[in-house]
């Protein structure tokens, strides 16, 4: 099996953290946003994962390809890079990696992180995971028989048809007939408001004969902008907290209280201070005469003197402030 990972989108809600790191790099928990996805992918199958495809843009640079690649080998696949240049819509995104586009594929953007108790049915023709939404119309929705065969893809319906939005997590049996359908709607122009849409393939392949199943995940967790963020943390933490260790042997924790859940990285120094709930300090970082509540500390970062919630702090940040909601990119001061 091929895991293909669109994530070539600038994450511009996400900014000031995203100048300097790519969204899908944004830990969570300790793991950068794309290994949890990874993970999960892996967890779903006893199939051998071979390659991982990340489509991303070229500016992300040396450092993030390497931490990509360096994803994939940890869980025993060949990592490969692809580009994406001009964002044309879904289906452009994963023709962009056309090259891992065979066998059983699985595709997950790199958008948001899921919450499942399934396992791939590697038989089926197609599974597209969906959850139920209060406002179908911002997405790709979908209408199933009593079967749970999909009957039709609807991309962002202004009439409500279906409240079953596609999270963009799919499986397909034959991935060298979803590229050659992709490859279809490029060569024929069929684009939807500018865009080649996935949902357009899909019901091309749906009437040639092909079943589409759909799953519904239990959970569907966003990290498109800071508060969304900040919850998928919270939730990751109260998942997670029963299968992983979430406070490294490394870290020095002296006259403090630590909140569960909560999540301490690698060489962390707490002094004075109360941390938790659901907050993350990143490795190396220092807090000091403080209280961390419902917040991310980036790694390297310090901060001393401090009352923060809800915050994001990015690497590197030197934060000395009184009570605050916080949102501060790398390398950034506060004082």
């Amino acid at each position: 099996m091929n895991i293909i990972i669109p994530m070539a989108g600038m994450g511009k809600r996400m900014r000031p953290h995203t100048v300097t790191t790519p969204k899908p790099l944004i830990p969570i928990a300790g793991k950068p946003m794309v290994h949890r996805i990874v993970e999960d992918i892996v967890n779903t199958t006893d199939q051998k994962v071979d390659e991982i495809a990340f489509i991303i843009s070229r500016t992300f640079g040396d450092e993030a390809e390497q931490n990509l690649l360096a994803v994939a080998e940890k869980f025993g696949a060949k990592g490969r890079i692809f580009y994406q240049d001009t964002p044309l819509g879904t289906a452009h995104a994963i023709l962009c990696a056309e090259e891992c586009l065979s066998g059983n594929v699985f595709i997950a953007f790199a958008d948001t992180l899921f919450k499942a108790a399934f396992s791939i049915d590697i038989s089926k023709d197609a599974i597209i995971w969906t959850q139920k939404v209060d406002d179908p119309s911002a997405f790709g929705v979908v209408k199933m028989n009593e079967e749970g065969v999909i009957t039709e893809f609807i991309e962002k319906p202004q009439e409500f048809v279906s409240d079953l939005a596609i999270i963009g997590v799919y499986y397909f049996k034959d991935g060298e007939n979803l590229k050659n359908e992709l490859q279809f709607l490029i060569d024929n122009d069929i684009k939807i408001k500018g865009e080649f849409q996935i949902t357009d393939a899909m019901e091309n392949m749906k009437t040639k004969g092909l079943k589409f199943y759909s799953d519904q995940v239990e959970e569907w967790l966003d990290c498109g902008n800071k508060d969304a963020t900040l919850y998928t943390l919270q939730r990751m933490l109260e998942i997670k907290t029963a299968t992983e260790n979430l406070q490294s042997d490394s870290a020095v924790i002296e006259n403090s209280t630590i909140i569960p859940p909560c999540y301490i990285g690698e060489n962390v120094v707490i002094r004075n201070a109360v941390v938790g709930p659901h907050s993350a300090i990143e490795h190396n970082a220092v807090v000091e005469n403080s209280i961390v509540m419902n917040s991310i500390v980036g790694a390297f970062s310090t901060v001393k003197n401090s009352v923060i919630q809800k915050s994001l702090l990015g690497n590197h940040v030197n934060c000395q402030s009184k009570s605050e909601e916080l949102s501060l990119g790398d390398y950034s001061f506060k004082f």
